[in-house]
């Protein structure tokens, strides 16, 4: 499939989402937040859903995580950001009680009612390696209850990609942040990927 047919592709899916209700997420949106990046991309990365500034901007991971995020990408692995592809589990923003105020996990049903959009992304884009970021993302990638302290950092496979779970950015910004061990973790399975790949990492 050439580049400009898989973003056609993916552009029928956003067109889908945008005015999805399947599930009870809808209700409180901004707006769907589809993905982002190269259609072509090496690596995929995947998280669990939207939070505030996604949900305002549309775009995925631009808040304090994607701020993190970024910088593992672009300083850490020594390439733009465009040029991997970004997606959520949810493609809308999931928040206790639906209020709107605090952001949670996507619940099952969520995930069961959303899902299927993130697998045609996957099927379209055929990245050489997912990075699940966080539970909700590596339970449902993966297929297991496994915590992702006990995952993270271990080769798992998705019918033939390899996948590399690891920290939520925002689970590492919680808990320390720049200066937080989990982000050095981060970085030891971001460093395996790039093994996979052979890429040269910068420096």
């Amino acid at each position: 499939m050439s580049e400009t047919s898989k973003e056609q592709e993916l552009e029928i899916i956003a067109r889908e989402v945008a005015p999805c209700v399947r599930c009870k997420l809808s209700s409180t949106r901004t707006q769907t937040v589809f993905g982002e990046g190269n259609p072509n991309a090496d690596i995929m990365f995947i998280g669990e859903g939207p939070g505030k500034q996604e949900d305002l901007t549309g775009r995925p991971f631009v808040g304090k995580a994607g701020e993190l995020l970024t910088r593992i990408i672009e300083r850490g692995m020594g390439v733009p950001r465009d040029s991997v592809y970004i997606a959520n589990v949810t493609k809308c923003r999931p928040t206790v009680d639906l209020k709107f105020e605090k952001d949670r996990p996507p619940e099952d049903d969520e995930v069961i009612a959303c899902s299927p959009f993130l697998l045609r992304q996957i099927s379209i884009i055929q990245p050489k390696v997912i990075i699940t970021l966080g539970n909700p993302s590596t339970r449902f990638i993966l297929r297991t209850k496994e915590g992702i302290t006990k995952l993270r950092g271990h080769w798992g496979d998705f019918h033939g990609i390899p996948v590399m779970p690891t920290y939520h950015p925002s689970y590492v910004i919680r808990n320390g942040g720049e200066n937080s061990p989990l982000k050095r973790d981060v970085w030891e399975d971001i460093k395996k990927v790039l093994d996979r790949l052979d890429w040269k990492r910068p420096g």
